[in-house]
């Protein structure tokens, strides 16, 4: 296996084109001179700096000096962690420093977490643009008019936020927005047919007084999550549109490579007349499906008969019941709410028509915490390579080993990584930890779930450099040439 990847890597080589091979060989022409990590001051900046050179170069980030107060030496001690551990995602994401508890079903959520979410967010935003989706932000403040009116007031029972301001009246904390955004388009008494279908969507924190939040962000009661609505001419085009939708979050999830079983669900209090959900199959998950081996049909159990076997779709196949942790689910309205807040649109004959509608949900925080789930093991973070934190760690040597003199290959490959391939600036961290052995950073590495580890040790003094390269998604080990880890790193797709 090792061959064919030095025969594949040497192959990619040789297709470079040599300005690019040009570049990286001037780039290392001088791998030994020193490339000075200067003292920070409060600001940030380095004390006596070159002020014109640090605006076109960025400083490296250090992992000192990243905000991510973890407790990696106390994996497997859960009592020294706040908090009850309750699945592997929340103990891996509260070891490395990514969530802390700040009350039940609540958490902060520290930079590198803020930094995988928004790449989650960029990649959402991505797929509901390409199918016409525009962004919005409706308030999360909600007036208890709108609710009465469409009688979830009563209906969502308690897990509905609620609270009054100094006059008395009565808010909720929205855990989803159906009947502000009809209200919102219902204001627009000039809307056409031509304009329709209409995709508007946000991506905000919502609120759900879980009874007995649990599994860390899996089940909380503060979460971000994003919310569509679609506004069509006729149930056909409606359908049409919801199918759309499917497609889009079928993509998004095969992104992320993420295995994600679409399956049919029930409406519940957001009502409708047809209702998907999108799960990871997990053995934490909450939810029961009914799989078909036979062919695509998939439900929650909670639509189908519990001991019913056989497939309802082919008829030939059996189901077998199966555990998954919902991440989206997309409902068809028809005219529930439309109708309720008068939404309408001028029709072909220019009178005015009833709008069909649809809705359509993702969790994002809980996308992030079920892909931990179900791809990392016990020991160690694996992310989507797509919206990891950060892409690279690159690992000097110990300060004061026999190898020390590599630290400064180690400096300059960070610098270089960043100037050779743009796509990688700010994804390339350095660990600066050097009181410490390689074999600790190199564990605290695995376990934060870098898809690359860039080890500068004894191999980079020899008379032909090599970096020792571990890919953190496939378990490998290779020993690559600077113009092998630029063809490497050159693959890795960022957003």
């Amino acid at each position: 296996m090792f061959l064919d990847l030095t025969r594949s890597i040497c192959l990619k080589h040789c297709m470079m084109e040599p300005a690019v091979r040009q570049i990286w060989k001037r780039g290392f022409h001088n791998l030994h001179r020193p490339f000075i990590l200067h003292k920070r001051t409060h600001s940030g900046q380095p004390e006596h700096a070159d002020v014109s050179h640090s605006r076109h170069v960025r400083p490296p980030l250090l992992v000192s000096r990243l905000y991510q107060p973890s407790n990696l030496r106390d994996v497997g001690q859960e009592s020294r962690l706040p908090g009850e551990m309750t699945c592997k995602s929340q103990k891996l994401m509260q070891q490395a420093g990514l969530i802390h508890p700040s009350n039940p079903g609540c958490y902060y959520y520290l930079p590198s977490t803020v930094r995988s979410m928004e790449k989650l967010i960029r990649v959402i935003d991505q797929e509901m643009q390409a199918i016409g989706g525009q962004k919005l932000d409706m308030p999360s403040l909600c007036s208890a008019d709108l609710w009465k009116t469409s009688e979830r007031w009563d209906l969502m029972g308690k897990e509905l936020f609620r609270l009054k301001d100094r006059h008395g009246a009565d808010y909720c904390l929205g855990p989803t927005h159906e009947e502000a955004v009809t209200t919102l388009v219902a204001h627009q008494t000039t809307l056409s047919y031509r304009q329709l279908p209409l995709l508007l969507y946000q991506i905000t924190r919502k609120f759900r007084d879980e009874p007995k939040p649990r599994f860390g962000l899996l089940r909380g009661r503060e979460f971000y999550m994003k919310d569509m609505y679609s506004f069509d001419v006729s149930e056909e085009a409606a359908h049409e549109t919801y199918e759309s939708v499917c497609e889009a979050y079928a993509r998004l999830f095969a992104r992320l490579g993420l295995r994600c079983v679409q399956v049919q669900a029930d409406t519940g209090n957001i009502g409708g007349t047809l209702s998907h959900e999108f799960q990871l199959p997990a053995d934490i998950g909450e939810d029961r499906l009914l799989v078909c081996g036979t062919c695509s049909f998939a439900a929650n159990m909670e639509t189908l008969s519990p001991d019913r076997t056989d497939c309802p779709q082919c008829s030939t196949g059996t189901l077998v019941e199966s555990k998954g942790i919902e991440v989206g689910h997309t409902f068809y309205l028809g005219k529930k709410y439309s109708h309720i807040f008068n939404a309408t649109f001028s029709n072909h004959q220019n009178k005015p028509a009833v709008a069909e509608m649809g809705c359509y949900g993702l969790g994002v925080t809980r996308i992030l915490a079920a892909a931990i789930e179900v791809m990392s093991a016990e020991e160690g973070i694996r992310w989507p390579g797509l919206i990891a934190p950060y892409q690279v760690c690159v690992l000097p040597p110990k300060k004061g080993s026999k190898v020390d003199e590599a630290a400064t290959m180690a400096e300059e490959l960070v610098h270089n990584l960043g100037q050779f391939l743009p796509h990688l600036r700010g994804e390339v961290v350095f660990d600066d930890r050097t009181q410490m052995t390689i074999g600790k950073r190199l564990k605290d590495a695995g376990r934060l779930g870098y898809p690359y580890v860039v080890v500068v040790g004894q191999a980079a003094l020899e008379e032909i450099p090599k970096f020792e390269v571990i890919c953190q998604q496939t378990g490998e080990t290779m020993f690559l040439s600077k113009d092998g880890l630029l063809d490497l790193l050159g693959t890795v797709e960022t957003v």
